[in-house]
């Protein structure tokens, strides 16, 4: 079972292979006060996969994939933008750098409530943008739910590009980090 409402993650699993149900979990997804940018992510990750468990009736068989996606600069989480004014401030401040961009992987056992996770980190660098190419992507809406607001899988591509690091991982989940946390449960999909 997949806890996430990303079309991305289920696009990644299913051209893997993987056959899920999905069931997101929403929980709190604020930075607690002190928390380095990359246990944030993974903590999220694991909270995700605990919550999406705690509502499933009865007690099925299987696991609980949970993913958790940050953009980090300056050491700051860039999360998911509340709005336009919000998305831009945090675009601008991409504007011409290289950032990180750590994806975490949870993997629940339903029977057990044993739990595996792990983080995957990939650097992007976005070209100077300036306010034709910032207005006209903030216009198309892309930015909305997306952590750093961008997806470099879609228009931002134009100016998002990959340094180091894995492509997965920017979209939000790097599959060869779920196939080693697969095979710590002796899952083969």
């Amino acid at each position: 079972m997949l806890a996430s409402a990303s079309p991305r993650r289920r696009d990644l699993l299913a051209a893997a292979g993987w056959v899920h149900a999905v069931r997101p979990a929403d929980v709190d997804e604020s930075v607690r006060p002190g928390e380095a940018p990359l246990a944030c992510c993974e903590r999220l990750a694991r909270d995700k996969a605990r919550a999406a468990v705690d509502r499933l009736d009865g007690t099925p068989a299987g696991g609980v994939l949970a993913g958790d996606t940050i953009v980090e600069v300056d050491g700051r989480v860039l999360g998911k933008p509340a709005d336009r004014a919000e998305a831009e401030v945090m675009l601008r401040d991409l504007s011409g750098r290289v950032h990180r961009v750590a994806s975490s992987v949870a993997l629940l056992e339903v029977a057990t409530g044993e739990i595996v996770s792990g983080t995957a980190v990939s650097e992007v660098r976005f070209d100077a943008l300036d306010d034709a190419v910032l207005s006209a992507y903030l216009d198309g809406q892309e930015w909305a739910g997306k952590a750093g607001a961008y997806a470099i899988q879609g228009d931002a591509g134009a100016f998002a590009h990959l340094v180091s690091g894995a492509l997965d991982t920017v979209i939000g989940l790097p599959m060869g980090l779920v196939e080693t946390l697969a095979d710590a449960f002796g899952d083969d999909r």
